[in-house]
């Protein structure tokens, strides 16, 4: 009777929570799309889209099949052992140190006449790919 109460009142948490996020997105976004040059708007409500709906993949298959999840999953929702956390935290310390180097390299392009919003792009995509590749060399050398 008290865990069915306790896992009524942490779905009942979970869902004012993801409520609350998804208003707070479409506000931003509204207000980007009315106020913000260009399609900003636009573009921040698909990032976020995709961004909530990865998060939500990635929570069902932790919660739902916690022996088929990834070790980026289990480290990402925090339900991994020491060695998910020190993976992560690895890897995003290699991408900490290669941002400001990428940043940097950015700062130079702008400054010497290439288009900021291709620039920009490349200088996210960068990102990723560096926080991708060191999370994947950490896990298989460790």
């Amino acid at each position: 009777m008290l865990t069915t109460e306790l896992t009524a009142r942490r779905k009942a948490g979970v869902l004012l929570v993801v409520a609350a996020l998804l208003v707070a997105v479409l506000a931003t976004g509204l207000l980007l799309q009315e106020h913000a040059p260009g399609n900003m708007g636009t573009g921040f409500l698909q990032g976020a889209g995709v961004a909530l709906v990865a998060a939500a993949v990635v929570l069902w298959r932790v919660t739902r099949h916690p022996e088929r999840a990834t070790t980026f999953e289990r480290a990402f929702t925090q339900t991994g052992d020491e060695r998910d956390d020190s993976l992560l935290t690895r890897a995003l310390a290699v991408q900490g140190l290669a941002a400001f180097l990428l940043t940097a390299a950015a700062v130079v392009a702008i400054g010497l006449g290439a288009e900021t919003m291709t620039v920009l792009f490349f200088l996210l995509v960068g990102q990723l790919a560096v926080g991708a590749v060191a999370f994947a060399v950490i896990a298989r050398r460790s």
